[in-house]
């Protein structure tokens, strides 16, 4: 009679701790499928439109945020150029997926905007399908204030990246720079380029001196072609229209 009641005992003892041992794998894989159920696989989003792209996105729980957009040979305008995060990565539901769109290829002509003053500038680069990236403000002698000094990238540029022409305007001698687009220094006096630069705190190496050739008299009835004067800037680098700060040394060229 005790020996029965031991093995009861035992049996339902054997019960409870099977119970347990399937609640607590009930409680493991509900646990697994609310993780893991929460996560997706990044698709390829790359080749398709914004809105199939956007489209597939949402149906998957995730958000699509166009951040830039690029000129493209390869890729149709209106079209996903790349994504982040890669295709394959697992990440939560509401992540934010970032694209780049294409605008084809680069078909506007860069117009020239130096010499005029920056609303004129961005007046001009909105008609041709541009914008105003940075703007630069420089203290440049004897140029009006708000007057562009350089863009970047330089008029008529091709293989451009951006829609977007950063420009560097003339401002008051007593403002200080909030940035540095190189200008175009050739034909100035190399001590008045050294000059202009270090007074607003850019690094220049002692300037290489070259000789020159004098250009020939012409044919007649051709305008003769002036000589390079002594001492004037021939060579700059950076070129016009690169962006430099107070870490970059500028390298002149000047004739002897």
């Amino acid at each position: 009679m005790r020996g029965s009641l031991i093995l009861r005992l035992f049996r339902m003892a054997c019960v409870v701790m099977l119970l347990v041992a399937v609640a607590m794998v009930s409680a493991i894989t509900t646990m697994h499928f609310a993780i893991h159920g929460a996560e997706v696989k990044i698709p390829t989003l790359k080749g398709m439109t914004v809105a199939e792209a956007r489209s597939q996105a949402a149906g998957m729980g995730l958000n699509l945020d166009v951040d830039n957009r690029y000129y493209s040979s390869d890729v149709a305008a209106g079209h996903i150029l790349s994504q982040s995060p890669p295709p394959g990565s697992v990440v939560r539901r509401e992540w934010h997926v970032r694209v780049s769109e294409s605008l084809g290829p680069q078909k506007v002509d860069v117009p020239d905007t130096v010499g005029t003053d920056a609303r004129v500038a961005a007046l001009r680069l909105r008609r041709a399908g541009l914008q105003v990236g940075v703007t630069a403000k420089l203290p440049w002698p004897g140029v009006q204030d708000n007057v562009v000094l350089a863009q970047d990238p330089p008029a008529h540029s091709h293989g451009i990246a951006q829609p977007s022409i950063n420009i560097l305007v003339a401002a008051p001698d007593n403002l200080a720079p909030d940035g540095y687009i190189m200008p175009d220094l050739a034909g100035l006096p190399v001590t008045s380029a050294i000059d202009q630069l270090t007074r607003i705190g850019l690094k220049v190496d002692p300037p290489t001196y070259v000789d020159v050739n004098i250009p020939p008299v012409g044919d007649a009835g051709a305008l003769p072609v002036p000589p390079t004067q002594p001492g004037s800037v021939i060579t700059q680098q950076p070129l016009a229209g690169a962006r430099v700060d107070q870490n970059t040394t500028i390298k002149l060229v000047a004739a002897k």
